[in-house]
């Protein structure tokens, strides 16, 4: 084979590739629903540390919230009626946290807030994405604030999708773990793309240096 016909059969499988690529996350984004952060609700319940029992006592209070939480809202039809009945009620979820500590016998400091911008990373409930960015929420810190984080959707009602396998990495501080995966996922697109340029690269080398 001629070398000019070989430089256009792999120009054609680089072109023919990255075509897949964009034609499969346009698929894959028009399967995924995105939902504005103006349209949700969210809780963050921050563990105090990584240890079984402040873990177990997240989740325990994290629980209680939500069963109270659900019942407060779980009729209503808008987000504002949702985010102003919680707003009322922030002392009972004060209430709540004070009788799980109690409970275990935990003297832990914590706080209760229903706050309009809380920072939440990209998460995928069922196939609706929820984007990285600042959402209503209520933010409960317990202890120190420093261990793994917990999340779900309060409006509309998600919680209950995430129950099993809402645990995520810590994300207490600017620059979580959460961040980092994002951060490698787009450093390994980088390094595929700079491997074709370098492959084709080393090929046209060969064939016409």
């Amino acid at each position: 084979m001629k070398p000019r016909a070989i430089m256009y059969l792999l120009i054609s499988l680089f072109v023919g590739l990255m075509s897949w690529e964009a034609q499969n996350a346009q698929a894959e984004g028009a399967y995924h629903g995105q939902v504005s952060a103006d349209d949700a609700i969210r809780l963050r319940i921050l563990a105090n540390s990584d240890s079984i029992a402040d873990q177990a006592l997240k989740r325990e209070i994290r629980d209680e919230v939500n069963a109270a939480i659900g019942e407060w809202i779980g009729e209503m039809a808008t987000m504002e009626e949702a985010a102003a009945e919680i707003a009322l009620r922030v002392p009972e979820l004060e209430a709540i946290v004070a009788e799980q500590l109690a409970a275990k016998g935990v003297d832990q400091n914590y706080s209760v807030a229903f706050d309009k911008e809380v920072s939440f990373p990209t998460k995928l409930y069922g196939n609706m994405v929820y984007p990285a960015g600042l959402y209503h929420a209520v933010l409960i810190t317990l202890g120190e604030g420093q261990g793994e984080n917990w999340w779900c959707v309060l409006f509309p009602p998600l919680c209950f999708l995430d129950m099993d396998n809402g645990e995520a990495t810590n994300t207490a501080a600017e620059g979580s773990n959460s961040d980092q995966d994002s951060g490698t996922e787009e450093t390994a697109e980088v390094e595929t793309s700079f491997f074709f340029v370098e492959w084709f690269e080393s090929i046209w080398d060969r064939l016409f240096a």
